[in-house]
């Protein structure tokens, strides 16, 4: 880092990312620091640097015994280990110590005390409520929220018709041939623990998922204008039930709230869409299959007059980011519904969801909102004047 970007930086203030410190001697709070950077999105500590941002300026020797209170502390007091970089950049009030630590990969980190620390706004907290713990040990894989036991849902509330078709067309042998009690099937099969449906059983194959998860549902609306308005709307829906009937009665909800262009065919003909098909059913399969279901949140489809916005809670998983999707990686969030999905929705499941959307409509923005905990899809509707 250069003087000139150190200064830079230092003018912008604390925020999540970065933290100012006068000095540090304590190397239990330090751990803590470097804990809640590796379990949220890395950042960097500036020592010989007051709150304001005035520089104070250190010593050769406060320089060689920082070096080690950080070598130390992120060696035997956070666990896991990390290794963080430390760079000593001049300024004119004396040496800034730059500590840079990445975001982690093994997450949940904690301190010598089992603490888990976060980050909140430029300062940080422990991590108390079970479903940001249940996120964190999402993030290292350690546990899949479609795997999460749903209370007051058993082999009792599988839509049997349905689940007998899908089992048949994929098993090749009807369910009554196999000689197999519906519990330990179902178990079997990832779609039930502990005698209970999981989020993934409920959500594929229950009769009304959405009595016992209200949340894990589509709320979708058209508005009149450019936008959101609590009362002047053209349509609103509540979309519920099995995820293949939620997936059909979305796409269904777009097409109807969009145009239709002729071209040169017929007046009687039926037209194409204006956008197509392709676009909305792999953002739709995406927002259903990949949305974070630790968050208590519908998805959400919002028509406007100019836009179409897909918003899926929870922002991408781990170290993925746009670039990275738009290159076709995928990271699996929900594994055993993306393995039934792929057999009960047109969906294909290995990363290359988003470059089909691209090929078929480039004009689509999408934001991986970290702050908010979402993920959003904007597609652009054509121009009204493209249909006079």
């Amino acid at each position: 880092m250069e003087t000139t970007e150190l200064i830079d930086v230092l003018s912008r203030g604390e925020d999540s990312r970065h933290q100012f410190k006068a000095d540090m001697t304590n190397a239990d709070a330090l751990a803590a620091e470097i804990v809640a950077f590796c379990n949220t999105a890395g950042g960097r500590i500036f020592i010989g640097v007051n709150d304001d941002g005035s520089v104070r300026g250190l010593s050769g020797a406060d320089v060689a015994r920082l070096n080690q209170l950080i070598a130390n502390a992120a060696s035997q007091i956070v666990r896991p280990a990390v290794n963080p970089l430390t760079e000593n950049v001049p300024h004119p009030a004396g040496t800034v110590l730059v500590v840079s630590i990445a975001e982690g990969v093994n997450k949940p980190y904690m301190d010598k005390n089992g603490a888990i620390w976060v980050k909140n706004g430029s300062d940080k907290r422990r991590a108390t409520s079970r479903e940001e713990l249940q996120r964190l040990f999402q993030q290292a894989g350690l546990v899949h929220a479609d795997e999460t036991p749903v209370a007051g849902i058993g082999a009792g509330d599988v839509d049997m018709p349905y689940f007998e078709s899908f089992f048949e067309q994929q098993f090749g042998e009807s369910l009554a041939q196999h000689n197999q009690p519906l519990p330990r099937l179902l178990s079997n099969m990832n779609l039930m623990n502990r005698g209970q449906l999981n989020v993934a059983g409920s959500l594929l194959f229950a009769k009304a998922p959405q009595y016992a998860l209200p949340a894990f549902i589509v709320k979708a609306v058209a508005f009149v204008g450019t936008q959101i308005e609590d009362e002047r709307y053209i349509d609103s829906r509540d979309i519920t039930g099995k995820l293949a009937d939620v997936f059909q009665q979305t796409l269904g909800f777009i097409s109807a709230n969009t145009r239709t262009v002729q071209g040169e065919q017929g007046f009687n003909s039926q037209g194409r869409a204006e956008i197509p098909r392709i676009v909305w059913e792999e953002l739709v399969a995406n927002a259903l299959i990949h949305r974070d279901y630790f968050i208590s949140a519908p998805v959400r489809v919002l028509v406007f007059v100019d836009r179409v916005e897909v918003i899926s809670p929870g922002h991408l998983p781990n170290n993925l980011t746009i670039e990275n999707i738009k290159a076709g990686n995928s990271n699996m969030r929900n594994p055993v519904l993306s393995s039934f999905a792929a057999k009960l929705l047109p969906y294909r499941g290995l990363g290359s969801g988003i470059l089909r959307v691209l090929r078929a409509w480039p004009d689509v923005e999408l934001i991986d909102d970290r702050t908010g905990n979402l993920f959003k899809a904007i597609v652009a509707r054509p121009h009204e004047s493209v249909y006079e």
